[in-house]
């Protein structure tokens, strides 16, 4: 799903850019946040873990990459401001270090890695646990939440880079293949990163359940 140079054009890059910081400059103005040392030290902790586990991808036709995100499992131990910045960390990493993603691109793979994913992962996760806590139990609706948050946040993060480089002229398809492509591959992917993400997510709740924000 990172985007690299040349797929974007200069006025979807820009907007893509400006919509990145108006997003981050007013969660850090309304939120205020302040995140003490232990809290650092799991940020770090789980950007590391997700930055490695981003480094397995492949090309798909039609568009980008496929590969784990790991934007809805963020948003879920950390709480979705703070999964976006762990998530920004990452992809400023990878771009500016490893060329993973593209510098004019960096502000669309925000949105949609660091934004769409988390906070959709994360609202699907909250929603779906206030449904099912009183006749499951919290247990398995940390499962469940997890799984449909981790699939659900990385489908629609595809179908918005999707739309993205199909409304850009410097790609050469336009949104009716990109879209269906994208969102297709990754609702594909988002099987397996439900599972990765439902399973942490349960792990942790059942034995560590102080490291899963509330």
């Amino acid at each position: 799903m990172h985007i690299p140079d040349g797929y974007l054009d200069f006025t979807v890059s820009a907007a893509t850019y400006a919509l990145a910081g108006f997003y981050y400059l007013a969660g850090f103005k309304l939120k205020k946040m302040s995140m003490g040392p232990g809290e650092v030290s799991e940020a770090t902790a789980l950007a590391a873990l997700i930055f490695v586990a981003q480094m397995l991808s492949w090309p798909i036709p039609g568009g980008t990459s496929l590969h784990f995100v790991g934007g809805a499992l963020a948003g879920i131990l950390t709480g979705p401001f703070k999964g976006s910045i762990v998530m920004a960390i990452v992809l400023l990493v990878q771009a500016l270090v490893f060329h993973d993603g593209g510098i004019t691109a960096l502000g669309a793979n925000i949105i949609n890695m660091a934004v769409v994913d988390v906070w959709v992962g994360y609202i699907t996760y909250k929603s779906i646990l206030r449904v099912l806590s009183g006749r499951v139990g919290v247990d398995k609706a940390s499962f469940v939440g997890g799984f449909l948050g981790g699939w659900l946040g990385l489908t629609v993060a595809g179908i918005v880079c999707g739309v993205e480089i199909g409304l850009s002229p410097a790609f050469p398809y336009g949104v009716f293949i990109t879209v269906p492509v994208m969102g297709g591959w990754h609702a594909v992917l988002g099987v397996v990163e439900g599972l990765v993400t439902g399973l942490v997510v349960y792990y942790l709740k059942l034995r560590h359940p102080e490291v899963v924000a509330s």
